[in-house]
């Protein structure tokens, strides 16, 4: 017989027992369905990421930092030998601190621009125009690099900075708050900051005592405060994609200079800084800086292409773990293939003495049991892959407006991944079927032909 001809006939022997190749071929489909949106979520996510990134994030951004475990996990809390840039982490243990020497020395090179330190900033307490209350809340500087979206006010264009004398509040602060993000729009926020300073000597205390009594002491001890007055420019909006929530209170790199040098005018953490973030210049590759600065100072540097890798190291694994019970299930339905064939052939033993005694050699019948295989394969593979499309165009819309994806969407389906997708679960199902058709090519014709 020839090829099309046994394919047809396969096509026709299955249609005789409808029932189990349906089953079969759903055992198929849970798996083809689940590696489908497997596919999709993964393409989607990688999509969305590489689109923020482009989009919000300059491709020359670079951050660089003296202690590799900044970036690795946190500060060190291992024995490490004694240095005078060494700071307390933020979780325990000691990291190595950039110092304004460093800072210097990079704002020196050509290869580089717009080297800003990371300031260490904090405040005592934070008023809000309108509300009589105070309130304790993290504080950092605008990265330029980074646009974010707003809920209310607007941000300048990627690489350029807010005003000094402006603030952006995160949409997080409005629910304790009690306003929307109109409304603050153009309200001043108040920052009232501590100075750090060194506990005062014994000698230094008796001092201050004799020349003007218990008031000088408690003067000398308490630490000196100031205020510095913002007008809201922007309500940075509430990510729902983000992981973990890490809301904060952002002014200029300038302004950000005036409050650090304040806090620590005097102490023993004055002009260090955990590190900077800085541009590669134009006509400089950032990997190539990259390297430069790790080869010529030791410094761990990270581009916006490591964070993109970061990211999608991240989704694929979760791809992986996803696609880990899809393999199960197909493994699954690899059993349920041979079973079903296996119980084909002793059904038709009589059929396949018949068509061997007609001529039909051994290699025809086994083609025959595996085309029927590859048929229960394909139709699975259809069906899953098929069912996963469906559930993506109607839970598309529903996904995007609940993450907030904007015009993104996380299943974004490939003909082609789809495409190798079914092909490789036909060939899952002919390798599956292959002991089946083996055995029904062994049979002897006579003793087949004797079988009721």
């Amino acid at each position: 017989m020839k090829r099309f001809d046994i394919m047809r006939r396969a096509a026709r022997n299955l249609r005789q027992a409808k029932g189990r190749t349906f089953l079969t071929s759903l055992a198929i489909a849970v798996g083809a369905f689940t590696l489908t949106l497997s596919l999709a979520a993964g393409e989607g996510a990688r999509r969305y990421a590489d689109n923020l990134l482009k989009n919000n994030i300059d491709p020359r951004a670079l951050f660089i930092v003296k202690d590799k475990n900044i970036t690795s996990g946190g500060p060190s809390s291992s024995l490490q030998e004694y240095s005078d840039d060494l700071a307390s982490g933020s979780r325990g243990g000691t990291i190595q601190m950039l110092t304004g020497k460093d800072v210097e020395t990079l704002q020196a090179r050509s290869d580089i621009e717009h080297v800003v330190p990371l300031y260490r900033l904090s405040a005592k307490y934070v008023m809000f125009s309108g509300f009589d209350k105070k309130y304790v809340a993290p504080l950092t500087y605008y990265d330029a690099s980074v646009l974010s979206d707003v809920a209310a006010g607007d941000l300048p264009k990627l690489g350029q900075q807010i005003g000094d004398n402006e603030i952006i509040v995160p949409e997080d602060f409005l629910e304790t708050l009690g306003a929307n993000a109109a409304q603050m729009i153009g309200r001043t926020v108040t920052l009232t900051v501590s100075q750090v300073t060194a506990s005062p000597s014994q000698e230094e205390v008796k001092q201050a005592f004799l020349n003007g009594g218990e008031a000088a002491v408690q003067a000398l001890v308490k630490p000196r405060t100031k205020d510095y007055v913002y007008t809201v420019r922007a309500v940075l909006k509430k990510s729902a994609m983000a992981i973990t929530s890490n809301p904060q209170l952002h002014v200029s790199t300038a302004a950000a200079k005036v409050l650090n040098d304040y806090i620590y005018n005097g102490s023993a953490d004055a002009n260090k800084f955990v590190g900077v973030t800085a541009l590669a210049s134009p006509d400089h590759d950032p990997a190539k800086v990259k390297d430069a600065l790790q080869k010529d100072y030791g410094f761990t540097v990270q581009t916006a292409k490591d964070a993109q890798g970061l990211l999608f190291t991240f989704v694929n694994v979760l791809q992986g773990i996803v696609a880990g019970f899809a393999a199960l299930a197909l493994i699954a339905s690899v059993f349920g293939i041979i079973n079903t064939q296996y119980i084909s052939v002793l059904e038709r033993t009589s059929q396949i003495g018949l068509m061997k005694a007609l001529g039909m050699s051994r290699s025809g019948i086994a083609k025959l049991f595996r085309y029927e295989a590859a048929w229960i394969g394909f139709l699975g593979g259809a069906l899953g892959v098929g069912l996963g499309l469906l559930l993506g165009w109607l839970a598309n819309p529903w996904i995007t407006k609940k993450l907030d994806l904007g015009n993104n969407s996380l299943l974004v389906f490939v003909w082609w991944q789809l495409l190798i997708l079914v092909v490789s679960l036909v060939v899952v199902a002919i390798v599956a079927g292959w002991l089946p058709s083996r055995k029904a090519a062994k049979l002897d014709p006579i003793e087949a032909l004797r079988t009721e």
